[in-house]
């Protein structure tokens, strides 16, 4: 009994040789689990959990917290993880068992890469599990990840950014120049940029208040030329306490303020004459932290700047090819006489190479 309810157990059969000794230690055994353990069960559960309706309802409940990535985790689950693992026991997926997922999905063509993100969906899905006491933390496997390729960063020259500003300023979307001044100027994420307030802003100090980043909140410095745009712009705002980015369609977004400029950026791009399977919002943010390694700043400094988690993320940006490189390994240069010469090496003239004699050295025992 557990909880006040009868839990059924099937030990086995006679006709399978299964004896009344064999059943009364069994039965023991699942009495001393249920003191101890309650029978490996989640609380007040009757049945241990399916992997599908477990991740059911750990979507519910990251729609009614608010939990990031909601739509992503839901076409995640849908089309994948729940197709392959929702009919496993919760408490019961393995590495091996993950291992055969990624192998499968990257033999029907995915990515090692898209792979992963899934496995980073699951992994947050298993440890919410272990918090919620769906499942033992001792139940939560080893989830298998590989190294994905390194992509190649794109940055853009001064020409080019200088390039994309006007693009930007001649849209028709009359704050994609805004959009671009904040990515070059402030080295912020897409919807970092576009959840700004200018109730957030202070603009004395030039910092920006980001309460939600993704390294956690964070006070996010900014330069004098963006200080100045977003002074005069907030002159001409209906609301100047309210979003930079207010949302064209109040219906259209729950926030109050646009959570996509990838269209109006891609307009700026093509009318800049740049790559657009290259140059993409993430591109000005590349840029900017570039520029700050190579004007020669701190790594701390540019952490600061940037908001990456740790300091590993930013040696990501201090590319190997640079002119910042090649400065500063003309620091190490020391002159190289050219003095040497075959002849030094050779015996000299009219001298026979008598040769040398060779010595084997043996190795003195030292007294044990």
């Amino acid at each position: 009994m557990v909880d006040s309810q009868r839990i059924h157990r099937v030990v086995g059969r006679e006709s399978e040789g299964v004896t009344r000794e064999q059943a009364e230690r069994a039965i023991e055994t699942f009495r001393t689990k249920a003191r101890e353990g309650r029978l490996d069960l989640p609380t007040g559960r009757k049945a241990h959990q399916l992997f599908s309706e477990a991740a059911d309802e750990y979507i519910k409940r990251l729609e009614e917290s608010g939990g990031k990535n909601v739509k992503i985790k839901t076409r995640q689950f849908r089309m994948y993880l729940k197709p392959e693992l929702g009919r496993e026991r919760l408490d019961k997926l393995s590495e091996f068992g993950l291992m055969k997922y990624r192998k499968k999905r990257t033999g029907n063509g995915a990515s090692e890469a898209t792979v992963n993100r899934e496995l980073a969906t699951l992994s947050h899905f298993l440890r919410s599990a272990a918090d919620w006491k769906w499942i033992k933390r001792d139940d939560v496997p080893v989830i298998p990840k590989a190294a994905e390729p390194r992509k190649t960063i794109t940055i853009l020259t001064d020409d080019q950014s200088e390039a994309l500003m006007q693009g930007a300023i001649g849209d028709q979307d009359g704050r994609v120049w805004l959009f671009v001044a904040f990515g070059l100027n402030a080295a912020m994420r897409h919807r970092e940029i576009l959840s700004v307030r200018y109730d957030q802003i202070d603009f004395t100090n030039r910092r920006i208040f980001i309460p939600e980043a993704k390294a956690g909140e964070r006070e996010q410095p900014i330069t004098a030329a963006l200080a100045d745009a977003l002074t005069r712009q907030r002159k001409m705002e209906a609301d100047p306490d309210g979003w930079v980015f207010p949302t064209l369609n109040a219906k259209q977004a729950k926030g109050g303020h646009r959570t996509n400029m990838a269209r109006p950026f891609l307009r700026s791009v093509i009318r800049a004459q740049l790559d657009p399977d290259k140059v993409t919002p993430h591109t000005m943010r590349h840029t900017a932290i570039t520029r700050l390694v190579k004007a020669g700043v701190d790594l701390p400094t540019i952490q600061r700047i940037s908001g990456h988690k740790t300091l590993a993320m930013v040696l990501r940006y201090t590319h190997v090819h640079g002119t910042h490189i090649d400065a500063a390994i003309d620091a190490l240069s020391r002159p190289i006489p050219n003095a040497v010469t075959q002849k030094l090496h050779t015996p000299l003239e009219g001298q026979a190479d008598k040769g040398g004699k060779i010595v084997t050295l043996k190795r003195r025992k030292s007294a044990a």
